[in-house]
């Protein structure tokens, strides 16, 4: 039986409870807008507010009435823990902002509790239903592609947001996450808030066994034409959080959410299982590991310089060994004749070529002035210099080896290849 807590000031929740009584919703409490955020909030709580806290984790929906002083990212984060889905509840059209900023869904209106009893029914599956809700679920569709590079900050994550970026052009659903234990920086760059739920308690929600396409929906962050942002870490020293376990559910989960899932993962492939004593603990690496194994397409990205490509020679033979036989996809980033002298393609190539046995390569430049606009919008290169030369060399990268498009028929061809000469041969009479 579902069970609900009725945060909301006044006479709408004697409303709300009502309706959800006659949809079978137990209302375990009612309280104050504001009791739920004041009680996760103090660190010394009172009996009362420790009873509080929990009859909200026990429930599985918590209906709040969405104000500055009823919301907190502690409430929020003790939600996700216990996988208590949050109904934020409003008529006021600005608190959709304030909705977003929290990862929380779209608010529904406050005085009309039958309209708000009928939504979260909606979102409840009936009693002994959840066996044919599965069957009939479609099987999972969507790619993983975990983007990787090696220690010294090559440009996994500015690599990982273009792609992202532009696959969503073509009209892909795509999500874009932030995997890595070490250094997480997308919400950084991307001008998002990182207190979020995020990554982090989609882990979560898989220990629960509740995470589904919809929650990722809810705990995300839209970054505009079909990109949706779950972010990392605000602390690195969080990274138990990302269990290998953890990290394969979740991802399992996105390819039934979007088309395209980015991964952005931390350099060490480190297994520390030989150095440490508990076999049962946490590791270190875990999330990247999961990761990559779980992938379908490694997308490997070095530094064109001296030292970035000896870290990659040393990093690849790590990755293959770990991945199998899963393709990879080298990309060479920031390349500029000052660092490796005359025909620096040329030498990348024989570098690769001799010690890696790579052949395929392909090649974004070092385009300062496309970087340093996308940092200072914080958004994508591809939007806010679509013209640039890093941005035509990410969409030549996606056409050709990350989403390549089918060639045409060799009908259409010789049409094509028709249609041009006879434009040429008019072009040149014209002109005669």
């Amino acid at each position: 039986m579902t069970t609900a807590v009725i945060a909301v000031d006044g006479a709408a929740a004697s409303d709300i409870a009502l309706h959800l009584e006659r949809l079978g919703i137990t209302a375990a409490a009612a309280v104050a807008a504001d009791a739920p955020a004041r009680a996760a909030s103090d660190a010394m709580l009172a009996a009362a507010g420790r009873d509080l806290l929990g009859t909200v984790t026990a429930a599985d929906v918590l209906m709040l009435e969405l104000r500055r002083d009823t919301i907190a990212p502690a409430l929020v984060s003790l939600c996700d823990r216990h996988g208590v889905r949050i109904v934020p509840l409003s008529d006021s059209p600005g608190d959709d902002r304030l909705a977003q900023l929290y990862g929380l869904a779209p608010p529904l209106p406050l005085r009309d509790g039958g309209r708000v009893a009928e939504a979260l029914g909606e979102g409840v599956a009936p009693e002994g239903g959840g066996a044919s809700s599965a069957a009939a679920a479609p099987a999972p569709t969507g790619r993983v592609i975990a983007v990787w590079g090696p220690t010294g900050a090559p440009g996994r994550s500015t690599v990982a947001v273009e792609l992202a970026a532009e696959l969503a052009r073509d009209g892909r659903r795509v999500g874009l996450v932030d995997a890595d234990t070490h250094a997480p920086s997308l919400a950084l760059a991307l001008g998002l808030a990182d207190e979020g739920p995020g990554f982090a308690a989609a882990c979560r929600q898989v220990d629960l066994e509740a995470l589904t396409p919809a929650e990722l929906s809810r705990i995300s962050v839209p970054l505009g034409r079909g990109v949706e942002v779950l972010t990392g870490l605000n602390r690195p020293g969080r990274w138990p959080e990302l269990s290998e376990e953890r990290v394969g559910g979740a991802l399992r989960v996105c390819r039934s959410w979007v088309d395209e899932t980015i991964v952005d993962v931390a350099a060490s492939l480190e297994q520390d299982e030989e150095i440490v004593s508990d076999l049962a603990g946490p590791r270190r690496n875990a999330a990247t590991l999961a990761a990559v194994r779980a992938a379908d397409l490694i997308v490997a990205v070095a530094s064109a310089d001296p030292v970035g490509m000896a870290r990659f020679v040393r990093g690849h033979a790590d990755l293959r060994a770990t991945v199998g036989a899963t393709p990879v996809v080298v990309v060479v980033n920031r390349l500029r004749p000052g660092a490796l002298g005359i025909d620096p393609r040329g030498q990348v190539r024989a570098t690769l070529e001799r010690f890696c046995g790579i052949r395929d390569v392909w090649f974004l430049p070092m385009d300062v002035k496309a970087a340093d606009a996308a940092m200072l919008a914080a958004r994508p290169a591809q939007e806010v210099a679509g013209r640039s030369a890093l941005s035509a060399a990410v969409r030549r990268l996606v056409g050709e080896a990350i989403a390549p498009v089918a060639p045409a028929s060799p009908s259409v061809a010789r049409r094509g290849r028709q249609r041009a000469g006879r434009q040429r041969r008019g072009l040149f009479a014209r002109t005669a």
